[in-house]
């Protein structure tokens, strides 16, 4: 499991916040059943709290560093979701919440037209690390765009809880490089 920590250049301060050193990502998803059926499951550990994880994972504003953001009333079981990382006027998806239990598992189905993406994560704290795993139900739909997809999303989140900026993690170093890896996980 790639933890955020590990790929941080050393900061003579001891902060947590050290900015990610540049590498070329290497692919971490794995094809196996989960709750989903048969998932595409990434992971990754952070040494922060479980709470700070899932405020980065849950709350619209903290979304939008890496990702996107929500709108809307979670309580109501549905929000829009705006994938702003892609650009500013990201077409708004559904998001239909299935289980969220804060601080620990959260699962939802959101897409665009008639693509329907089960999604979900689960959190758990041992000592001082935060391990996270994130899977997405596989289908049809080709996985050697969304495993990169993943990677790159999941080392965004992992830039901006290390103290960086989110755009300093590259789509160009995920795909098409790391397509052919997760094609051939099927």
């Amino acid at each position: 499991m790639s933890t955020a920590s590990e790929s941080a250049t050393p900061d003579p301060t001891g902060s947590k916040s050290a900015a990610p050193r540049p590498t070329q990502p290497e692919p971490t998803g794995r094809l196996q059943d989960g709750p989903l059926g048969r998932e595409l499951r990434l992971e990754r550990g952070f040494q922060l709290s479980i709470e700070e994880v899932w405020a980065a994972m849950t709350e619209s504003a903290q979304l939008e560093e890496w990702i996107g953001r929500w709108e809307g009333d979670p309580a109501s079981g549905k929000v829009t979701f705006l994938m702003t990382a892609e650009s500013d006027d990201a077409p708004p998806a559904e998001c239909i919440i299935r289980d969220c239990r804060p601080p620990h598992s959260f699962a939802a189905e959101t897409g665009v037209c008639s693509n329907v993406w089960p999604l979900r994560f689960e959190l758990r704290q041992e000592a001082d690390t935060t391990e996270l795993v994130f899977a997405q139900r596989a289908s049809d739909e080709s996985l050697g765009s969304v495993g990169p997809g993943w990677e790159y999303y999941l080392d965004r989140l992992a830039s901006v809880l290390a103290g960086a900026e989110a755009s300093e993690v590259n789509w160009e170093d995920y795909y098409p490089r790391l397509a052919e890896y997760s094609e051939q996980l099927r």
